[in-house]
């Protein structure tokens, strides 16, 4: 048997995440009149794509000897912090917004978080997070902007390469604060794939990262309105407008309804139940926005194949899904 002590160093050493599986969607390949392949990043261990950049971010603070990690969060990121710091022996608070989901609270009391609930939304539950961080010396966990999350982040366009074998004709992902962007474009850049076209996805009422491009320049939204919660950073990362301008970025805008309809009919399609942030980027086929694209001559007619990241996300049940139809005036 091991020791605790040899344990820690054997988590440390593997990945924290999975490599997820890529399947092709006969349903949505119907629909977008192309082939369609999902990477399935909602059946990580954490439930979403962030611990890929968060385990490696968690993973390297372990390293250099950290004694309690902090991290604000709109879900997911808390969950895949969580996740982390328990594989890794560390105590972690996750600080979420009042407006949290019910399921993401009990996923973060199963892994052995401490919870702090602060503020209306991402960003002031972040002052918190940071407050922590100066009062007592803990690690901040960044949700989204860091380099070492947006490595770990990349690696799904690495396992991308090696299971397809050849370039999509686009890339199809959903924005909150950038760093999935972020992630895909490093990655991207690692395998030679910056001519690939990135659909960029958000819901109105979240989308700082469309409002950031049509600017120039980094924008804060006043408020977030979209029921897509986990999309609801009301600024993006900095280095989100800096890939703008190193790769091809179409960003996108869906409604709620959009949004919440993609889930409903992914679920009935391919069995599997994703939050409205992830129904953002599954909406940009089943609401016609790629076809839009082709038809407007801003993504080739003969695009091959299309990857549609299916980012996941913790904030979803059958309770929530209803909830959420009922708040749109659905059934």
């Amino acid at each position: 048997m091991t020791d605790g002590s040899q344990k820690n160093g054997l988590e440390e050493q593997r990945h924290l995440h999975i490599v997820t599986p890529l399947l092709e969607s006969c349903a949505l390949s119907v629909v977008a009149g192309t082939t369609v392949f999902l990477k399935l990043e909602n059946v990580q261990p954490a439930g979403s794509f962030k611990i890929r950049g968060i385990g490696r971010f968690c993973q390297e603070m372990a390293k250099k000897g950290c004694k309690h990690l902090v991290c604000s969060s709109g879900g997911n990121a808390g969950v895949a912090a969580a996740y982390a710091a328990r594989k890794l022996g560390i105590p972690v608070t996750i600080v979420l917004p009042t407006n949290a989901s019910p399921t993401v609270l009990q996923r973060l009391e199963r892994e052995g978080a401490e919870v702090q609930m602060v503020g209306k939304v991402w960003d002031e539950a972040d002052l918190k997070a940071q407050e922590l961080v100066k009062r007592d010396g803990w690690v901040s966990v960044h949700p989204f902007d860091h380099p070492l999350i947006w490595e770990g982040h990349g690696s799904m366009i690495h396992e991308l390469k090696d299971t397809l074998g050849t370039r999509p004709g686009a890339i199809i992902l959903s924005v909150g604060g950038g760093g999935l962007l972020a992630g895909v474009v490093a990655g991207m850049k690692e395998v030679g794939w910056q001519d690939v076209p990135i659909i960029a996805m958000e819901t109105r009422g979240a989308d700082s990262f469309n409002q950031t491009i049509q600017a120039g320049r980094v924008v804060t939204l006043p408020d977030i309105t979209s029921l897509a919660k986990c999309l609801g950073a009301k600024t993006v990362c900095a280095r989100a407008l800096e890939c703008a301008r190193e790769c091809q970025i179409i960003s996108e805008l869906v409604d709620d309804e959009e949004a919440v309809e993609a889930v409903e009919r992914f679920l009935d399609d391919e069995r599997l139940l994703v939050e409205p942030a992830c129904g953002a980027s599954l909406a940009a086929i089943y609401s016609g926005c790629l076809g839009r694209l082709q038809a407007e001559g801003r993504l080739s007619s003969s695009l091959g194949s299309v990857v549609v990241i299916v980012c996941g996300g913790n904030g979803i049940h059958r309770a929530e899904l209803k909830d959420l139809q009922t708040q749109l005036g659905r059934r």
